[in-house]
């Protein structure tokens, strides 16, 4: 058998790809809306830092209570931003620590990676729900338009051409979220969000986001940091202020 010349060969990959391309295209614009933009209106202060960090830097490390519509904008910008075809952006990647609530572990799972990291993206998918259908979510994930990735494959991959949003980064260690941060390509962007007061680690002091905080802000152009202000209003339940105030006089007192 003649053996093919590569430029031969090489053409075949490079139609491959863009057949490839045109038809991720033709899903993200049957699945994801073009007025998701009316649904990415800042109500406060601290919304308006986050999406415009996100818009204007590679990186952006943001810390903000619960309920402060970090993650909720985070996704609802990152599918906006595949949605356009005038960026490069393909994919959404969702990385997620997969350290349960204390005294909550539910053992061992079975089944492959997907189905045992799925219970942890559940934050993801609810938040997916409230831009697109389940049935558009469900195509999306199954073509790996979107796609969660266990922290524990990070190792030695670059991410191309993709919206990385990490989630909970206040279970991270530092040297995992450093491996996570080092996988981004220039042509990627990278969200991370956590919450100081829900450390689910055991040894908080190796919480990686307070340090993350510290190190990165206004010392790397291109990565923001951004701490959404606790006394913005909370888009989640406005109750919420006063459980957390309730819940930060008592862990104060226990500290005395």
């Amino acid at each position: 058998m003649a053996k093919r010349p590569s430029k031969e060969i090489e053409n075949d990959f490079t139609d491959f790809v863009e057949n490839q391309s045109r038809n991720e295209r033709k899903i993200i614009e049957a699945h994801i809306p073009t007025n998701l933009t009316e649904k990415l209106v800042a109500k406060n202060e601290s919304q308006k830092q986050l999406i415009k960090s996100i818009k204007n830097n590679d990186i952006t490390i943001c810390s903000g209570q619960a309920g402060s519509g970090k993650t909720y904008l985070s996704v609802g910008y990152a599918l906006n931003l595949i949605r356009k075809s005038s960026t490069n952006y393909k994919k959404i990647y969702f990385v997620k620590s997969v350290i349960p609530l204390r005294g909550e572990e539910i053992g061992f799972l079975k089944g492959d990676y997907m189905e045992k990291i799925e219970p942890y993206m559940q934050s993801f998918y609810m938040n997916l729900e409230k831009f697109i259908s389940k049935q558009s979510i469900n195509v999306l994930l199954g073509e790996e338009i979107i796609k969660p990735f266990p922290v524990a494959f990070m190792r030695g991959v670059t991410i191309d051409d993709s919206i990385v949003i990490v989630d909970e980064a206040q279970n991270l260690q530092l040297t995992n979220i450093q491996t996570i941060m080092t996988r981004i390509a220039s042509s990627s962007k990278m969200i991370i969000l956590g919450d100081t007061k829900q450390i689910d680690l055991k040894n908080k002091s190796e919480s990686s986001l307070e340090h993350l905080l510290s190190l990165f802000d206004g010392t790397v152009k291109g990565i923001n940091v951004v701490r959404m202000n606790d006394s913005d209003d909370n888009i989640r339940n406005p109750i919420i202020k006063d459980i957390e105030r309730i819940f930060d006089t008592h862990n104060n007192k226990k500290k005395i």
